[in-house]
């Protein structure tokens, strides 16, 4: 099969491997759909990505979809056939009462496409790939493989959503890129009343918009943040922004920080964060919530404006080169023969 595989700093090939078989409890996923993850660029442009660091080649890639080829003993079902969306994170042990729930937060967590531990967990960004049955989320009837890729970032927005109430409520969201214009997608579908979201260009505040965004605000075209935002989604990940996004959060108001913050030093303006009594919450990956994305999907939610390229499997390198571009929107990898 042919995989994805990242060697090191910009070095990464389309590699012919073996076919793994899958075992007891386990299913062979025929992978039709990737989307490209920050964490991948990252991978792909400097051989790692936050404190993980890559010791050995890497299968990439963590939000697939595909149909199901085969399964091991033990896995029941008429599952040959299947459309599938893939949760790719495997939880090892058990996690304290207070966290109970909160997989994410297992510090043990292995993930389809990651260096953090050694041996690396290979991704799903090759022809096929094994996982755990309980791993597979079916997609609803009408659901494409390549809307079902979505799912997993879907998740990490929805997640996030679910960290404050917003039903009914004004929100801003900063940062259009890909979880910001989901954000702004959960925002809408968790019944906020208005969101506003901010970027510096207008192409993913085109996106945002098309996601359910009822005002886009291009700051580097002049726009201003907003004054006194009772409920603040920092989506951008950029320190730089902190000081701003904290400015534009209301005395007393909430920040939920979605947007992956660097794991070294960093300089960013925080002194409102005390003087206004901001409450500043993490929000990282997602617990289950992908169950309710892939449910979001099947109730006509269309994701297709957050696509921006498209590209196959032996054209990976360029698709990583397109993404680490920026630009807003998903860059697709069409693995699979659809």
């Amino acid at each position: 099969m042919r995989a994805v595989v990242v060697h090191g700093a910009s070095d990464v090939r389309v590699d012919e491997l073996a076919v793994s078989e899958p075992g007891p409890g386990e299913v062979l996923v025929a992978v039709e759909w990737g989307g490209i993850c920050g964490s991948d660029v990252s991978y792909y442009g400097h051989a790692a990505s936050g404190t993980a660091v890559l010791k050995h080649p890497l299968i990439l890639g963590h939000e697939i979809a595909g149909r199901v080829a085969s399964v091991g003993a033990d896995v029941t079902g008429d599952l040959v056939g299947q459309a599938v969306a893939v949760h790719p994170s495997t939880p090892i042990g058990t996690l304290p009462a207070r966290l109970a729930g909160r997989n994410n937060l297992n510090t043990q967590v292995r993930y389809l496409g990651s260096a953090a531990f050694d041996p690396h967990t290979d991704g799903g960004f090759a022809e096929s790939v094994v996982v755990r049955a309980d791993q597979l989320r079916p997609l609803p009837p009408g659901v494409s493989t390549r809307h079902g890729a979505l799912a997993e970032p879907l998740a990490v927005a929805m997640h996030a959503v679910s960290r404050e109430p917003v039903a009914g409520r004004e929100v801003f969201v900063n940062g259009a890129g890909p979880i910001g214009c989901l954000v702004v997608a959960a925002l809408k579908l968790a019944g906020a009343a208005f969101v506003t979201a901010a970027d510096v260009a207008d192409e993913p505040l085109d996106m945002a918009q098309a996601l359910g965004a009822d005002r886009v605000l291009n700051l580097r075209a002049g726009d201003e943040l907003p004054a006194d935002a009772e409920l603040v989604f920092e989506a951008s990940g950029v320190p730089a922004a902190l000081g701003g996004v904290l400015r534009a959060t209301a005395r007393g108001g909430t920040l939920v920080q979605v947007g992956n913050l660097p794991g070294a030093a960093t300089p960013a303006v925080l002194g409102d964060l005390v003087t206004r009594e901001i409450t500043w919450i993490g929000s990282y990956r997602f617990a289950d919530e992908i169950t309710d994305a892939v449910r979001a999907l099947g109730s006509g939610l269309d994701l297709e404006p957050l696509i921006s390229a498209t590209y196959d499997l032996a054209d990976a390198p360029a698709a990583l080169a397109r993404a680490a571009q920026g630009g807003g929107g998903k860059v697709m990898l069409r693995i699979g023969d659809v």
